[in-house]
Formats: C-alpha cells, sequence, structure tokens
C-alpha cells in the first residue's frame, strides 16, 4: 500500500487540529469584563398572530446580567448567581426563585457568560462554524427542562448575538442583542447596581 506524503496527511488533519471547540467558544465569552447593548425580544405565542415584543438594553459582567426593560413598560432586572431581583424604586427586591422563569434566567446568564460546564450539565452541546462565526445547539438532558425545552440555538460571533428558545408547546422566543460592545466600562451607578 502505498503511505500519503507527510504534507498531504498534516494538510488533511489540519482542520480538525483548528477546530473551533467549546473551550475556546467559553473562553471567548468570557473575555469581556463588561458588555453593553441593545436587544429585542421576540415572543411568539401560538395563540396570538403577532409575536410580543419587548425591547431595552443590557449590561452584562462578571457579576451577573443588568436587564433593562424600555418597551412595552419600562422595568429593570438583575440577573446574578444569588438570584433576580427586580427593581421597585431605588431598591432592588429578590423574587422568588422557584419559577421556570428563574431557570430560563439562569441558562441565559450561563450561555452570555460563555459557562459551558454549566450548561453542560442540563444539555448536549452542539457547536459549529469558527470564532467569527458559530453556532450552538442545545437540547435539553434533564427530565425537567425536555418538558420546557425541544431545543435552544445560540448564534455568535466574538460575542453572542442570537438566541432563539424553541418550546415544547409550540411557542418560541427569539432574543437579538445588538449593537454590543465590550470595551465599556461599567460606570459608577451601574456597579453600584450589581454591589447592592
Amino acid at each position: 500500500m502505498k503511505r500519503l506524503p507527510l504534507w498531504l496527511l498534516l494538510f488533511c488533519l489540519s482542520p480538525l487540529a483548528q477546530a473551533f471547540d467549546l473551550q475556546q467558544l467559553s473562553e471567548q465569552l468570557a473575555r469581556p469584563d463588561a458588555i453593553h447593548g441593545q436587544f429585542i425580544q421576540e415572543k411568539h405565542l401560538r395563540a396570538l398572530p403577532q409575536p410580543l415584543i419587548s425591547k431595552g438594553h443590557f449590561v452584562l459582567a462578571k457579576q451577573g446580567l443588568l436587564w433593562l426593560l424600555q418597551t412595552p413598560l419600562q422595568q429593570d432586572y438583575r440577573i446574578t448567581a444569588q438570584g433576580i431581583a427586580r427593581r421597585d424604586g431605588n431598591a432592588w427586591q429578590m423574587l422568588p426563585n422557584k419559577s421556570a422563569g428563574a431557570e430560563q434566567n439562569r441558562l441565559f446568564l450561563a450561555v452570555l457568560q460563555g459557562d459551558s460546564s454549566g450548561l453542560l450539565r442540563d444539555f448536549e452541546l452542539s457547536l459549529s462554524g469558527e470564532p467569527q462565526r458559530w453556532k450552538l445547539t442545545l437540547t435539553p438532558r434533564s427530565v425537567l427542562l425536555k418538558q420546557v425545552f425541544n431545543q435552544i440555538n445560540i448564534d455568535g460571533g466574538e460575542l453572542v448575538q442570537r438566541i432563539e428558545l424553541l418550546e415544547t408547546q409550540g411557542d418560541s422566543t427569539v432574543l437579538r442583542m445588538q449593537d454590543s460592545v465590550a470595551t465599556q466600562p461599567l460606570s459608577e451607578a451601574e456597579r453600584h447596581d450589581f454591589a447592592e
């Protein structure tokens, strides 16, 4: 049998050696100290002909996520490892942590912060693409999550750009992160919001 030249063998194997993996994606998403951006969320409900649309801006930092809803109503949320809080006047009020929404927000924070180890506990992860253009598919492992989600699709480049949640009941949510910048440090007010 004729042997392949070494250069041809290396050429054939090089895409495998250069493959973009979950560890690299996690490191890439965890790199920025703070990310500021806008979001548009579309909630598609089977019972409604038009999606429910909400807009606002977000601040993602090592401490957690500030989710500042502007339309259709103004409401500020803070999502951290300790749970979810809603701004009530000048103070943050912790919300009950037992709801499906709380689980969804914990998941959302893990996705944005690049916590693949947290995601691997609950999902099968499938990553394709390259650092500047990738797609991550999450398929639920646990019985609880299988009751809520069929699949979660996440698209991004340097940062997360789009998240699609496909629910078992036929509803879905599409979240687009726009104008995200990772070069702006936290403001004094933002640091205060995370410290409270």
